[in-house]
């Protein structure tokens, strides 16, 4: 064994030992004060020294703010408090934002609710709807009228495709100076999220700034989940009340809204079990609403119960283990072969043929909101009903059953396209004057599920376009919110480290759906394209202290160049310079950096990195050289794969 050979092995074993011991004895993020750093300015100061990144340090105020606690606002109270108050009585979990609203967003960092500040608005409202897919509590992103808010839109677009129950907050001009050129912005705020959100409202009486906070709960925590919008003139947020007797409709939560879900009918309930005793190849696809009602325990019993494989689609994946022999993420040949589709919390329905089911498959959709059931694809059955009552339900009245032929079958196609993928590293292999999108796919899901880590401990915050068609395909989901799909829907372009960020700060809270990873590093998958968008966010990573690696595929270019690759004066449109240094950028904003250029380099740099985030409790870079012809199938195949929804491939959905 060579010198170097022996250091990486002692190098891994003692990364190893960290990784799962130093996440564990690594002080979590208080639900109290402002979110800070995690550690104190003394070790804070001293990682960036030892990191060699030229002193950057973690201000001290940050690292102070998590010892400070919350306080319990009391009359006489603003009516920005009046809001943060009632914010914090509904378990609101983070707040995202950057400077403005000024008023609204100092009440509610002050009652205790976390607060994060980073780099751009749009990136803040990017990471809220990231934290929400993955711990399923809410938070809210914040901006400031005008520019601030119209930077939020991409974000808020992405959120309501999504169906993620996103508080939107916004300060506004006052009321006083409506129709001025002073207060010329007021007007486009709820006009602009028209469309994007499930309720919006410009508040205006000052009196019912608590009544409004009731109406936005009530929007967030009922049926099915998107964007509530609330802006605030300056009157609103600067109202004084001496005592409740001033205020409008002051009431507890229990007052103003109700815990209880609409169930499904015996009736409907009786014609959904026949449909699945007469089923040869039944599937249930599982979706955002058995996570946001928390359904993944009587998904499993159902599917155990009744030999129902289960595939995923949705924002978010891992309610249904891959560990399983019924999961069918993997298995995207066999999805044609369903004799009955079963939509359980599919939200955002998609179109006839964009899912894989064959034409003669028959359907059963499950969903809370009558009128959408029957929209884009032809229903044999619909069940209105809250998710997990209805998959309860079934799972007390589906007799026990075997489809032995069919579980065998979705074996084979997991079988077929896992030695698919094992063929495509190879021939990423052989490619070795740069990295192929073939070798990170692999070598990542080697590190993550077939290594000396818990296969259930690190959530990923899955982006990128190009690199996404690879290393969605090694993806797995072990438990709930394990994977966050930035692209559903909407695709957005370029939120990705701004996902992680959000991903991250849930992970370190241990909110919700990750109190039991609480603490531990996550990773984030982006391309150079998508970097230069959210890039500037690795400071908020590091100021937040929060582990994180990032991967990017640099391949110089747009996903798009080959639709102009024989158009001499229309490819530079396409095109980037090549061989840009973002670890180097990285290394600028208090992260950690590494460059690789080749296949064998990337496996020992992902363990670097992951080790850094680990010890040092801050993001890391891995800047993965590639090459835009690795896109041309006829020159480097297997070229640009596609995508089959729904599964572990799928894309949009």
């Amino acid at each position: 064994m060579s010198h170097q050979t022996k250091r990486s092995a002692v190098s891994r074993r003692r990364f190893l030992r960290q990784s799962i011991s130093g996440a564990a004895a690594t002080a979590a993020l208080t639900g109290t004060g402002a979110a800070a750093a995690q550690q104190s300015p003394a070790n804070a100061a001293s990682n960036a020294a030892a990191s060699g990144n030229g002193g950057i340090r973690v201000p001290a105020e940050v690292t102070a703010a998590a010892s400070v606690k919350g306080r319990d606002f009391t009359f006489p109270m603003s009516g920005a408090e009046v809001f943060a108050r009632a914010c914090k009585d509904e378990g609101l979990a983070g707040l995202f934002c950057c400077p403005g609203n000024y008023t609204v967003v100092h009440a509610m960092a002050a009652v205790g609710i976390p607060a994060y500040g980073g780099r751009h608005e749009g990136s803040m409202t990017h990471a809220a709807d990231a934290f929400i897919r993955t711990t399923g509590e809410l938070a809210a992103a914040s901006g400031t009228e005008g520019p601030g808010f119209t930077d939020m839109i991409c974000g808020i677009a992405a959120a309501n495709a999504a169906r993620t129950p996103l508080l939107v907050l916004a300060s506004n001009m006052s009321i006083a100076q409506e129709d001025t050129e002073a207060g010329i912005q007021h007007v486009y705020q709820q006009p602009t999220t028209e469309g994007m959100r499930k309720y919006g409202k410009r508040l205006l009486n000052p009196r019912r700034v608590h009544e409004y906070a009731g109406y936005a709960f009530r929007q967030l925590k009922s049926g099915v989940p998107k964007p509530v919008h609330i802006d605030f003139p300056s009157e609103v947020a600067a109202a004084k009340f001496k005592d409740a007797s001033e205020l409008e409709f002051f009431h507890d939560k229990t007052r103003y809204r109700s815990e209880s879900h609409p169930a499904p009918s015996t009736k409907d309930l009786a014609k959904a079990v026949d449909l699945i005793k007469a089923a040869k190849r039944p599937i249930i696809v599982s979706s955002n609403g058995v996570f946001y009602r928390q359904a993944w325990e009587p998904l499993r019993r159902l599917a155990e119960k009744a030999q129902i494989p289960v595939v995923e689609s949705g924002a978010m994946k891992g309610q249904f283990s891959d560990a399983s022999p019924l999961s069918a993420n993997a298995s995207p040949s066999a999805l044609s072969s369903a004799d009955l589709v079963m939509l359980v919390g599919q939200h955002c329905m998609p179109i006839v043929g964009e899912f894989a089911f064959g034409p003669d498959a028959k359907y059963i959709r499950i969903d809370p909101q009558h009128e959408d059931i029957g929209r884009n694809i032809p229903i044999d059955l619909g069940l209105v009903s809250c998710e997990r009552a209805a998959l309860e339900a079934l799972a007390d009245l589906t007799p026990k059953m075997a489809h032995d032929s069919w579980v065998a079958e979705i074996a084979a196609a997991r079988k077929r396209f896992e030695d698919q993928n094992l063929e495509y590293y190879k021939l990423g292999l052989t490619y070795t004057d740069a990295v192929h999108p073939a070798v990170i796919a692999k070598e990542l899901g080697d590190f993550l599920y077939r290594g000396s880590l818990p296969k259930e401990q690190t959530t990923i915050a899955s982006g990128g376009y190009g690199i996404a068609r690879y290393v969605r395909r090694e993806l797995r989901g072990f438990r709930p919110g394990q994977i966050m799909n930035g692209a559903y829907q909407y695709g957005a372009i370029g939120p990705d480290v701004a996902y992680t960020f959000g991903v991250a700060a849930g992970v370190q809270q241990g909110a919700g759906a990750q109190a039991a990873y609480k603490g531990h590093p996550v990773i984030g998958i982006t391309g150079d394209a998508g970097f230069g968008y959210s890039g500037m966010e690795i400071d908020s990573l590091a100021k937040y202290r929060m582990p994180a690696v990032i991967i990017v595929y640099n391949n110089n270019a747009w996903g798009t160049w080959a639709q102009a690759a024989d158009q001499p004066l229309a490819l530079p449109i396409h095109l980037f310079q090549e061989n840009l240094r973002y670890d180097k950028m990285a290394e600028a904003l208090g992260g950690h950096g590494e460059y690789v250029t080749s296949p064998a380099a990337f496996k020992p740099a992902l363990e670097r990195a992951y080790a850094v985030a680990t010890r040092e409790r801050r993001p890391a870079v891995i800047n993965c050289q590639g090459k835009k012809e690795f896109s041309d199938r006829a020159k480097f195949p297997p070229g640009a794969l596609g995508k089959i929804e729904p599964g572990c491939m799928s894309y949009y959905h």
